[in-house]
């Protein structure tokens, strides 16, 4: 017998922001699932709770991302309610007033990496990782996973906790040969100092139910038991749907709901998924229920037939290999670390980034000092073609002394004359920003 849990739901439309009026990502998103919830009567039950969305501060935005030239520039009022929405979620289950909470709100975010230059796949700054964030400020440190199921990898996210050995983010995602931003495989592996707190698993296109709970139950489920976090949050995509029109999977709302009941996640915040009549209402009401704990049986879409969703028996051959190999991967993740890092002092990396929704190139220079005492000094070189240049410095959670003053002088040293339009520090154990 399931057992009913007492859930928090913020709905956050963004009536004021969309693309554009045709475009995928736009208001009626969420309206259709408002309808449902309200046919359904959910909110008539004692255990599902509504809540109404706070603002976001700049401030919350600053402890995630170095925007160029600053917060205000790359958000709108909408963004600041969509995050602060997830922040409202974070609230409601940190203080106890819900067993779990869900944040159904846009715009998304989980394409926003560290460095915000403008918008890359309708993400301007990234909904998750400001709440993760809000959280360890007014609540203590915590370790923490995210599991981001939308169809397209979760980069950003990657990207924002590369370097963060107490953030585990396991994106399972269509193959990124096959789909948008065409990144996200096992290499993908985290930074020198958090190696294997990046887990990318990309799944076949036309998987269907069977293939992603067969990887939730042999890969991601004993991970996150080994891992042992003190929160998990879900990065809610909805778009790996059998009828969402810019993917090419076969799950279904019934198939959303048990991942859901097995994941059990602390809290859910809506990412993707674009087929807005057809797929939203049904899977929204099919997680909500099973947050709650409550029967979700007869959820349905009109279109299901799940004679026309089985996934071929390669697919699910390929994916009981895929679940084996994503698991020696991180049982492995020690192993790899001394192989990749050997001796080096600092690891150097450099990227090509592209905004698709703003059409801006980013090129980047990362430099990342190994450490075995925490996450590591990041210090990164940004330039657009907008004609911007940056230097930004980030000292980590529980930064060691060597990591701090090293970060300190690199930012009292950088200067304008260096080339540089603004010039960065982030220190998270500080809660301090810092811009010249």
């Amino acid at each position: 017998m399931k057992q009913a849990r007492k859930t928090g739901l913020i709905f956050f439309p963004a009536f004021d922001w969309a693309i554009s009026p045709t475009h995928p990502e736009r208001e009626e998103r969420l309206l259709y699932t408002q309808d449902q919830v309200f046919e359904e009567g959910l909110l008539d039950l004692e255990n599902i709770v509504e809540y109404k969305p706070s603002i976001a501060s700049y401030e919350d935005i600053n402890r995630v991302h170095f925007c160029v030239p600053d917060a205000s520039a790359v958000t709108t009022e909408s963004h600041l309610i969509s995050a602060g929405g997830a922040i409202t979620a974070a609230q409601k289950v940190m203080q106890k007033e819900v067993d779990n909470a869900f944040a159904l709100v846009r715009p998304p975010g989980h394409h926003a990496m560290l460095v915000v230059h403008g918008a890359r796949g309708f993400c301007n700054v990234n909904i998750e990782a400001i709440m993760i964030e809000y959280i360890r400020h007014h609540y203590g440190h915590r370790r923490i996973a995210v599991v981001d199921t939308d169809c397209h990898h979760g980069d950003g996210t990657q990207n924002i906790y590369w370097n963060d050995p107490d953030t585990l983010c396991i994106s399972i995602h269509q193959d990124g040969r096959t789909l948008y931003p065409g990144s996200g495989f096992h290499e993908e592996f985290g930074g020198p100092n958090a190696l294997g707190t990046t887990l990318n698993i990309p799944l076949p296109p036309r998987t269907s139910d069977e293939g992603f709970l067969y990887i939730m139950k042999e890969a991601i489920l004993p991970i996150l038991s080994e891992f042992k976090p003190d929160l998990v949050i879900n990065s809610a995509g909805q778009d790996n749907h059998f009828s969402d029109p810019i993917t090419d999977m076969r799950f279904s709302a019934h198939g959303y709901a048990t991942l859901n009941e097995m994941l059990s996640p602390d809290i859910a915040v809506l990412e993707g998924g674009y087929s807005i009549e057809k797929a939203l209402p049904y899977v929204n009401v099919g997680i909500i229920l099973a947050m709650a704990g409550l029967d979700y049986s007869y959820v349905r879409e009109p279109e299901y037939r799940s004679s026309s969703l089985r996934q071929s028996e390669d697919i699910s051959r390929y994916i009981a290999q895929e679940a084996d190999a994503i698991y020696e991967l991180w049982s492995r993740r020690e192993e790899i670390r001394e192989k990749v890092v050997g001796d080096k002092k600092y690891i150097r990396n450099n990227k090509s980034i592209y905004y698709d929704t703003d059409g801006i190139r980013e090129q980047q220079e990362v430099v990342v000092r190994v450490c075995h005492d925490c996450g590591g000094l990041v210090m990164i070189d940004s330039r657009s073609d907008l004609g911007h240049r940056i230097f930004a410095v980030l000292i980590p959670w529980k930064a060691c002394p060597q990591c701090r003053r090293e970060g300190e002088d690199a930012y009292d040293k950088a200067a304008r004359k260096d080339g540089f339009q603004y010039i960065y520090l982030q220190d998270k154990d500080k809660d301090l920003f810092l811009v010249k």
